[in-house]
């Protein structure tokens, strides 16, 4: 099956590149389903909805894991989902652009994809904040196992590593980042070696694998099998970050990394763990340490705290990344990120979400304390986001393929089942923390909805009161006095005038001799070349251009770049003699209340609180006069 989009150099990778780049998907990609380990198995038998340990329990819960983890992760994301690029870039909301062009006949349709991405990206937030304080928290747990006198010390340990690490984000990770790799591929290795070390002194434990144990188990104790499904859904939470990160790395690296590497390691450590506390029943307080010799306790807690730092890492980063992409595609303001490489396009840092979130992570901490507790709280908003990326994939699968329509629908309606029942056992979850994350998507959610009401209420306005630029300038003749200069107005309609130019004539009664209407489009591909990135058009020789910057949505549009692009077109700017306009239109306060009117007051709260728009565009501020309109409907 051909991708539905054209390749883009990223997603083909030359194969002298494929070592390199699979070791680096092993740190980026695989940090937060490679930390599962930890904490996953432990919650079937121990956790706040344990279920009784018998052979057949442990049989039944290892071979649900075995063929949860083929099916959603190995098949759906691995097989199927990477095949569905935008220009070789994946996640949610890349997927989203994608959807949305194809889509375009289709208002209802085009709705309820916009609804369902939108939604799915904003439950990726309450997973964000949980994975550091979890990940981190079951790893420095094994300090309480080696030596039980340092319990005490967990917390503390936990908030110094994660505050540590948020602070660390401004400074990027270029550097320690070349280190994710080589420690992921150690961690991978030692969960290989866990397991088999184990494994060899039960090898019957082999045959859980066995879908009969899994099919038994549910039959004979359907209440307890689906309790067991929201620990079995620990093992698959970070297989969405393969579809998010295919951009950074490609789809034959993550899959070498997956199918060689990170599939049979963690079989091999699940196993081992269910071998063991088929031995010894004591051991599910914490089955993953317990694998390990006394004497190696130590080094496996820190080789487990620098793995669930990475995979803390990761999630963080793609918080950056979704919050960057969101902003492009209009639902959420302007947002300036901070480049922390020079070589790395992905990596980037955003204050004011790392702040943030380390202060939800810090309270999650203080809050829950355990990984146990934090378990409840993980896997709803995980099993929602990949029950509605399932939704997402068949919309675009079923219209670029209407060839395979019928098998499609089948085999996506099957994984939607087994993902829906994950959701299902994950409810049950709700009131012991489960509606931490959920709060935290249906805040966001409503946050990006409002945005982009908002906004399109604010264009409305201006196409109502829109005026034509074609036959402008002829209509005004030689009756508006001209100042030498450059003006650079930014408008968001290239074929209207900017409402900031008519208040300039109405207030200062003048023009520049030299007038360039720019506007700043973001397409639904993630990036151009700068050869794409130009067009002018000429309205007045020498007098007035109609100028047309495009940048793809993961791109930070920078005008005073694109104006130097403009040279291959024969215009050349002083910027000393260039003034920019911008324009802000804001929504008034409403003069009676009504039932959504509180909407228009978050509006005005986030358009206070965001960047504006001369930062976002690096403007330099002396050069800016900014006006601004207040829309009333």
């Amino acid at each position: 099956m051909a991708s539905v989009s054209q390749p883009a150099a990223r997603v083909s990778t030359p194969p002298s590149r494929l070592p390199a780049l699979t070791l680096g998907a092993l740190g980026v990609v695989f940090g937060d389903i490679g930390t599962s380990p930890l904490y996953a198995f432990k919650e079937a038998f121990s956790g706040a909805h344990a279920i009784p340990m018998t052979t057949d329990s442990v049989y039944g819960v290892l071979s649900m894991i075995f063929w949860a983890v083929t099916l959603i992760v190995s098949i759906k994301y691995v097989s199927f989902v990477l095949r569905f690029d935008n220009n070789g870039e994946g996640g949610v909301l890349a997927l989203l652009a994608y959807a949305t062009r194809l889509t375009r006949r289709n208002p209802t349709m085009q709705w309820w994809v916009a609804v369902i991405a939108v939604f799915a990206a904003s439950l990726f937030y309450g997973d964000a904040v949980i994975t550091p304080a979890i990940s981190v928290l079951s790893a420095v747990e094994g300090l309480a196992v080696a030596t039980p006198a340092l319990e005490h010390w967990i917390v503390p340990t936990t908030l110094a590593i994660l505050v540590a690490l948020f602070a660390l984000q401004s400074r990027g990770t270029a550097g320690v980042g070349k280190l994710f790799g080589p420690i992921s591929l150690v961690w991978f290795l030692t969960l290989a070696a866990l397991g088999v070390h184990s494994i060899l002194q039960s090898p019957h434990i082999i045959g859980a694998i066995d879908p009969r144990h899994a099919l038994a188990f549910v039959v004979q104790h359907p209440h307890l099998a689906f309790l067991a499904l929201g620990a079995v859904f620990l093992t698959l939470t970070g297989g969405e970050a393969l579809y998010a990160d295919m951009g950074h790395f490609g789809r034959a690296p993550i899959r070498v990394s997956w199918f060689a590497i990170v599939f049979p390691c963690l079989m091999l450590n699940y196993l081992g763990q269910g071998a063991l506390v088929l031995r010894d029943p004591e051991a599910a307080k914490n089955p993953f340490y317990l694998l390990a010799p006394e004497a190696l306790l130590l080094p496996l807690v820190a080789l487990a705290t620098a793995a669930t730092v990475i995979a803390s890492q990761a999630v963080i980063s793609g918080a950056f990344s979704v919050t960057q992409q969101a902003s492009r595609l209009g639902y959420l303001p302007h947002i300036p990120a901070k480049h922390t490489s020079e070589s790395e396009r992905g990596q980037i840092y955003i204050p004011q979400i790392n702040w943030v979130m380390l202060v939800v992570v810090v309270m999650l901490v203080l809050e829950f304390g355990s990984s146990s507790a934090l378990a409840a709280a993980y896997g709803i908003a995980v099993s929602a986001t990949m029950l509605l990326e399932t939704g997402l994939v068949a919309v675009v699968a079923y219209v670029m393929l209407p060839k395979w329509r019928v098998p499609l629908v089948i085999a996506l309606a099957a994984v939607g089942f087994v993902e829906l029942m994950f959701v299902a056992s994950n409810s049950t979850k709700i009131l012991a923390g489960g509606w931490f994350p959920l709060v935290c998507g249906l805040g966001v959610f409503t946050l990006l909805t409002t945005w982009k009401r908002a906004t399109a209420v604010i264009r409305a306005d201006e196409d109502r009161k829109r005026v034509p630029l074609k036959g402008f300038f002829e209509m005004l003749g030689d009756s508006v006095p001209t100042v030498p200069g450059t003006a650079i107005y930014l408008s968001s309609d290239p074929d209207a005038v900017p409402v900031t130019l008519l208040h300039n004539l109405k207030h200062n009664k003048v023009l520049h001799e030299r007038i360039l209407f720019v506007s700043i489009g973001t397409e639904d591909v993630p990036r151009l070349r700068d050869a794409e990135r130009t067009e002018v058009e000429v309205l007045v020789p020498k007098r007035r251009y109609l100028v047309k910057l495009r940048y793809g949505f993961m791109e930070d549009p920078d005008v005073l770049r694109g104006l130097e692009l403009l040279e291959r077109h024969g215009l050349r700017f002083d910027l000393m003699d260039t003034t920019f306009f911008l324009g802000k239109a804001t929504i008034a306060a409403p003069e009676k209340r009504g039932l959504f009117t509180w909407r228009r007051s978050l509006f005005r709260w986030m358009q206070r609180n965001s960047p504006g728009a001369a930062e976002y565009f690096r403007l330099p501020a002396d050069r800016v006069i900014e006006l601004g309109t207040r829309v009333t409907a």
